[in-house]
């Protein structure tokens, strides 16, 4: 049919132009968002301000002084920010803004204490929603930055990006076009969102970790027994 096969080649120019311009909005404006958050830590000095000395930060970065929390989330928000805008390492700069606002999430966003998710949800709010004297979260500003900067972890920075610019200089060009969805690509996909996931709900992130384990403990074993002896 004529409308179909015009849908089809509308949709195949789109994807063919989305891979140029879809990413640019995300990347300029979490760009904005963490550098403006990253320079007014920076304005503030080395020495961590009372409320972030204050927080309880998740495993491993509790182990770490205030002040090293400080200046590695100050200079990671703004070293970030620039790479996004240069799209420069996107994937690497991404996945350090999502370990950033898991970490923020849980010491800042997220309730002490929920039980059921309902409760939970309503916590999904820009402002600090408090109901019989606790404090329920207000955790809706990361969570859309999360839902932006997944799609950067896994699709790079586009073709606008100095990133593409650099597999062309290596002629590796092959490598644009290339998809696999194969048990290691669902195993590295577990591992991103279950380590996103481990801080806030950890039944489900250990789930999620377990999985993408196993999918990577198997494709690993799998191309090891195909090797000749």
């Amino acid at each position: 049919m004529k409308i179909i096969k015009f849908y089809d080649e509308l949709t195949q120019r789109l994807r063919g132009s989305g891979d140029w311009v879809a990413p640019i909005g995300l990347r300029l404006l979490l760009a904005y968002e963490f550098w403006t958050a990253g320079h007014g830590k920076f304005t503030v000095g080395t020495e961590a301000p009372r409320w972030f000395v204050n927080q309880d930060f998740v495993f491993p970065f509790g182990l770490l002084s205030a002040n090293m929390n400080w200046f590695m989330v100050t200079w990671g928000e703004m070293l970030a920010a620039i790479a996004l805008v240069l799209g420069l390492f996107t994937r690497f700069f991404a996945f350090s803004l999502l370990v950033i606002t898991v970490v923020a999430i849980a010491a800042v966003h997220w309730p002490a204490s929920w039980d059921s998710l309902g409760q939970l949800w309503e916590g999904y709010s820009v402002s600090r929603v408090v109901e019989d004297g606790e404090f329920r979260g207000n955790f809706r500003i990361p969570f859309l930055f999360l839902a932006m900067i997944l799609p950067l972890v896994f699709w790079g920075g586009g073709k606008l990006s100095l990133d593409h610019l650099l597999v062309k200089l290596t002629r590796r060009d092959g490598l644009l076009n290339e998809r696999r969805e194969d048990l290691f690509a669902f195993g590295l996909a577990a591992l991103v969102v279950g380590l996103g996931t481990v801080y806030l709900i950890p039944s489900w992130g250990i789930v999620l970790l377990l999985i993408s384990a196993g999918l990577l403990g198997y494709t690993g074993y799998g191309r090891y027994a195909e090797q000749p002896a």
